[in-house]
């Protein structure tokens, strides 16, 4: 391999472990945005059950 192939496989990699944990915290952050919102909409329908007490 060359001088020049190995910069360019260089620089590639640089760039993608820059730019792929970027990536990969938003793609995270907009999931559990989305999950929060579905657990919010469950839990408010859950709000007015009793829970039943275990204590003997």
């Amino acid at each position: 391999m060359g001088l020049m192939d190995g910069l360019l496989l260089t620089l590639i990699n640089a760039a993608a472990c820059l730019t792929f944990p970027k990536l990969l915290s938003v793609l995270l952050t907009f999931k559990n945005k989305h999950t929060e919102a579905v657990q919010a909409t469950v839990s408010s329908n859950n709000a007015t059950s009793e829970v039943p007490s275990l204590l003997y």
